[in-house]
């Protein structure tokens, strides 16, 4: 791997960070906050450092980018998203570490919403505001939106595009990767302008519909309240939120197709069928698990049972209610949805549903090979065989989640964290989900955990937002050697 051309890219994403910071500074400006310095001083910083890696590694510009260097600079470009950005934290005084600071940042980032911040509203509206624009960067990905609108960058686009893009194997919908990326990114500013509007005629100011709207479309789940939407007690928000974290959860070539008129483009992938599919059963089972024992109408625990639900299952991590305080048939349910996840494609995080359905229909292959041993059967999705390349992948990245998961899980007890609180929190960093059970509920934050547990829970969020290879590949020695 070229580690100067590397850097070089990433000197480039560096600075087109540091752009993106103006917008938060505009709001800082207006509500002649405290958030103004500590962003002019970080914007200065950002744009420096990145012009300045672009100049110094400048001549180390290659043709053609390999697939080693396409993940290289998708993971130290992240990671350098996450120390950047988390200096307006720092410097303006939100937190008294800088690792406080960095899980913040990187929870944002990672559209995670797993908080440090024990007063948010105490918190200048600039800073709010950059804490938003954090998630909507990277729900869709700060390497997508950098190919749609850096042509230079698309020598080699395709590896950064696999390596950013979740899901076992991205759409291409344009022959050029440039234009695809494009594509993606105006279905996904069309769908944020559309619920800005409906959050405002909600009764949201215009702040509050953007930072809750950033929150949504990237199905990261920052909210402005310290008690998250609940604070707002309004079935009409609660409704809109619902329908465009569904949104979020769905494959974005989807929407795309449907925009183009094609609105049978859903119902024929089965991807969507089982997303959809599971939404409705649990919100179902929760519901009925909530009604009398926790809400005395059906209205309301279908209301806040399909919330949370849907909240959860597209690793959005919004609250409306306490859900520690449900029946436990209920909790376990939350608990796999942070499992189980969102579409391939989409902004969500977990397993991705396409790869449980693989999983599942390999499973029975094998159950049905046994019955049938002469058989030839093949692996189908959506009437087309699956390629035994990519049920391998699957399978090598549903071990690496498991082992990732319960191997993080005991080092955080090993600190000290009890088991519920470890399990919890490992499950809802790695699947990008943000709440979980037990000290980091819904109604709690992640400012208790060791100093040393907040690191670990740290590559637990890049590890679930990169799909897990390209972050553990940097590890491999091999990787590194010619």
């Amino acid at each position: 791997m070229r580690l100067s051309y590397t850097l070089h890219l990433v000197g480039v994403l560096t600075f087109f960070l540091g752009l993106t910071m103006v917008f938060p500074l505009l709001f800082g400006l207006y509500y002649q906050d405290e958030s103004v310095m500590p962003l002019l001083k970080s914007i200065a910083i950002t744009l420096g450092t990145g012009l300045a890696l672009y100049l110094v590694f400048r001549r180390a510009k290659g043709e053609v980018m390999s697939h080693r260097e396409g993940m290289g600079v998708v993971a130290i470009g992240w990671t350098a998203a996450g120390l950047f950005g988390a200096l307006p934290y720092y410097w303006g005084g939100v937190f008294s570490t800088f690792a406080d600071a960095f899980f913040e940042s990187v929870s944002g980032f990672t559209t995670t919403g797993a908080s440090v911040l024990s007063n948010i509203e105490i918190v200048p509206r600039g800073l709010l505001f950059w804490r938003s624009v954090t998630h909507w960067l990277g729900g869709m990905g700060i390497i997508v939106l950098s190919l749609a609108i850096l042509p230079f960058l698309g020598v080699g686009g395709m590896q950064l595009y696999k390596a950013e893009v979740p899901g076992p194997a991205p759409d291409r919908l344009k022959p050029r990767i440039r234009d695809t990326a494009m594509v993606l990114w105006k279905v996904y500013v069309l769908f944020s302008a559309a619920e800005t509007v409906l959050l405002m005629l909600g009764g949201m100011d215009l702040f509050q519909a953007l930072c809750h709207t950033f929150g949504t479309m990237a199905t990261g789940g920052f909210s402005t309240r310290q008690t998250s939407i609940g604070s707002y007690n309004s079935p009409y928000i609660d409704a809109v939120i619902i329908l465009f974290m569904l949104l979020a959860g769905i494959n974005f070539s989807l929407h795309y197709q449907c925009l183009k008129g094609d609105v049978r483009a859903f119902w024929r992938n089965p991807e969507f069928r089982f997303f959809m599919g599971a939404v409705v059963i649990f919100v179902l089972v929760v519901s009925s698990n909530i009604y009398h024992s926790v809400y005395q109408t059906f209205f309301e625990a279908l209301r806040f049972g399909a919330f949370q639900v849907t909240s959860i299952i597209t690793t959005t991590g919004y609250t409306t209610a306490d859900f520690e305080k449900w029946p436990s048939l209920s909790q376990n349910i939350l608990l796999f949805c942070m499992f189980l996840g969102a579409s391939a494609g989409s902004t969500g995080g977990g397993m991705k549903c396409l790869r449980i359905m693989l999983l599942l229909k390999h499973s029975y292959k094998q159950l049905f090979s046994l019955i049938h041993p002469r058989a030839v059967t093949q692996v189908k999705l959506g009437g087309r065989p699956v390629s035994d390349e990519v049920l391998h992948s699957i399978w090598g990245y549903f071990v690496l989640y498991v082992g990732l998961f319960i191997l993080s899980a005991f080092l955080l007890a090993a600190m000290g964290v009890d088991v519920v609180t470890s399990f919890a929190a490992v499950a809802a960093t790695i699947g990008n989900i943000g709440p979980g059970l037990g000290l980091v509920g819904p109604m709690d934050n992640y400012a208790h955990i060791p100093m040393l547990g907040k690191w670990l829970l740290i590559l637990c969020m890049l590890l679930g937002r990169l799909e897990i290879y390209t972050i553990l590949i940097l590890f491999v020695p091999e990787f590194w050697r010619k």
